[in-house]
């Protein structure tokens, strides 16, 4: 398993597989084809039905700049290596002198057809987190230790600065205001959420409002193309960060203890990579949101200092309570339902370290289990639900505009 420097990527949104990935490839192909003078890039899946509302098309111009850029879409093939599959094909004096097929697989990650991935060098033995929490009751150290003995010297400060990433795009998006771009004319509404009082304000309702108002702002920032850090995914980066500024401003934690918490988080979202997917085009929201869900929850569950049982029961929960959720945002765009859906999913966070805390006894599923199940439900589901705006809330609105 690799590094949880794979999970946390610092970078423009709004989408991690449709963007960060894209230009990720386009960079590539572009330096290992300097005399290239023309370049044609044929999107297929998921990057096809959806590539336009995400940033697609322009991220990958952009990038190959000032190189002339054909782009195809390929809406019809389906026997494809990965759901967001993209070729690149450079030109010199009309004649091709080279191919690249990428697989953009979620959190800004690619998979070059052909190539082993032999720049992320594998950091952790351990594939489950049975097999992590044995080793660490053996040696009786918590799973945040494990993952700094593990990453070795500088994940401490990577994860601080990845903390006052997250802090600074909750408090740039809190600051926001206007319209979204994209055309679907949503208004950004996290600066109301935290300014208005609840007509009922209790303490509770307060909780709900403040970290719902940090989801918000997050999501919001990522829709509009604002710096942001996967978590694990751009479209679902807003659920972990919101928890932890809320819960550290609440119980006055500290930065090393955000620090622990973000280590753990990060585990939990590389063993659902690892095992499953984080892509939404390849598995549904449940591999983003619930991934994210389940992130945030360990995260709250180490800031607390629980026990194993504890983290792995909360993030096992937010897995199990997304399952078979479909991504089928409107316009192919990340924002409806998907700025919502990190707010409730924060929320869904919160309610499972508490669930966890009282449970934990009663628990018959496994992190691991509940992994697995995850994979192969968003395998199950159908093309139109996995981020290609063709079936659910995309289609119907659609009809009815």
């Amino acid at each position: 398993m690799k590094s949880i420097r794979e999970i946390y990527k610092i970078g423009r949104g709004p989408s991690s597989s449709h963007t960060m990935g894209p230009e990720k490839a386009c960079q590539i192909f572009k330096s290992e084809n300097p005399t290239a003078d023309s370049i044609k890039v044929i999107l297929y899946g998921s990057l096809a039905s959806t590539g336009e509302g995400h940033g697609t098309d322009r991220i990958i111009m952009e990038t190959l700049s000032p190189i002339p850029v054909e782009i195809s879409l390929d809406l019809e093939t389906t026997k494809l290596p990965h759901e967001n599959t993209m070729d690149l094909f450079a030109y010199n004096d009309g004649k091709q002198i080279a191919k690249m097929r990428v697989m953009s697989v979620g959190g800004g990650d690619i998979r070059v057809e052909g190539r082993s991935d032999i720049d992320k060098p594998e950091v952790y033995s351990e594939n489950s987190l049975t097999e992590i929490i044995d080793y660490c009751r053996h040696r009786n150290i918590r799973l945040s230790k494990f993952v700094f003995e593990k990453e070795g010297d500088g994940i401490k400060e990577f994860l601080y600065d990845v903390w006052k990433c997250m802090d600074n795009e909750i408090e740039e998006g809190l600051m926001a205001d206007g319209i979204l771009p994209g055309g679907l004319n949503v208004v950004r509404v996290a600066n109301l959420l935290y300014n208005k009082r609840h007509i009922d304000e209790r303490p509770e309702t307060k909780e709900n409002r403040i970290v719902c108002a940090y989801a918000f702002a997050a999501a919001e920032q990522n829709a509009g193309g604002g710096t942001i850090v996967t978590a694990p995914t751009c479209g679902a980066c807003a659920v972990l960060p919101a928890v932890l500024k809320y819960m550290k401003e609440k119980k006055n934690f500290t930065d090393d203890d955000v620090i622990r918490a973000l280590a753990v988080a990060g585990l939990i979202g590389n063993l659902v990579k690892c095992n499953a997917s984080i892509s939404g085009a390849e598995c549904g929201c449940q591999a983003e949101i619930g991934t994210a869900s389940a992130m945030a929850a360990a995260a709250l569950c180490e800031i607390f200092e629980m026990g194993y049982g504890q983290i792995e029961y909360a993030a096992e929960m937010c897995i199990e309570h997304h399952l078979g959720l479909t991504c089928d945002p409107l316009c192919g765009l990340v924002q409806i339902p998907c700025i919502e859906r990190n707010a409730v999913a924060a929320m869904r966070a919160m309610s499972a370290l508490s669930l966890a805390n009282f449970l934990v006894g009663t628990r018959k599923i496994s992190f691991d289990m509940v992994v697995k199940t995850m994979y192969e439900t968003g395998k199950d589901l159908h093309s139109k639900y996995r981020e290609t705006s063709q079936g659910g809330l995309a289609k119907l609105y659609q009809e009815n505009k």
